[in-house]
């Protein structure tokens, strides 16, 4: 029988596990995700398993990407619970010259199921985020960097130039989406 310490490290674990992301990793990552599992980022939203992949097809580009994972704050319901982590995204185009770096939560809908914790949904909010110019300045097209709110026009302006284009607005701290996202997520964990 499993305890609350061991539930939390199994949930822990999924979130630290987005290091296999970064590594290229694609059978540990998905791993992660039930089966049915979804993801809504910046320039992927869908299944989970075609999630891995694009993001295949992304490790092969010139845009490269890492992720720093914080802890999870972790919100329990029987076999269900809310997970926000906080994380940061470094980007970088080596054609370019051009990266940035975005600091989001990511806002997880994870299952216990056959007593394994997996995630059901991934979301993320962006909080703030700004270029980086790794081998000096790089003009940047303002007209295409002010189409996406300012907390992560830098990662979209990033995606978009390597071929990844962002095709709606997101959640960023404290808008009427973080909101919604939020309730909606309290009302799954309690059905």
């Amino acid at each position: 029988m499993s305890t609350y310490h061991d539930d939390r490290l199994q949930i822990t674990d999924l979130m630290t596990g987005w290091i296999h992301r970064d590594l290229s990793q694609w059978d540990a990552l998905r791993g992660l995700f039930h089966p049915d599992g979804t993801i809504e980022v910046t320039w992927f939203e869908g299944l989970f398993g075609e999630f891995v992949d694009a993001s295949a097809r992304m490790g092969a580009s010139s845009l490269k990407t890492k992720h720093l994972i914080g802890t999870p704050v972790v919100t329990f319901h029987h076999d269900k619970a809310i997970v926000e982590t906080n994380a940061m995204i470094i980007g970088e185009n080596i054609d370019l010259n051009l990266g940035c770096c975005v600091h989001n939560r990511f806002y997880d809908l994870v299952e216990k199921r056959d007593g394994k914790w997996k995630i059901v949904r991934r979301q993320s909010i962006y909080d703030m985020g700004s270029f980086t110019f790794p081998l000096g300045l790089v003009e940047i097209d303002m007209s295409v960097a002010k189409k996406y709110p300012r907390e992560y026009a830098a990662l979209a302006y990033v995606l978009e130039k390597s071929g990844f284009p962002v095709n709606r607005v997101f959640a960023t701290r404290g808008s009427e989406l973080e909101k919604k996202m939020k309730a909606e997520g309290e009302a799954w964990l309690k059905a």
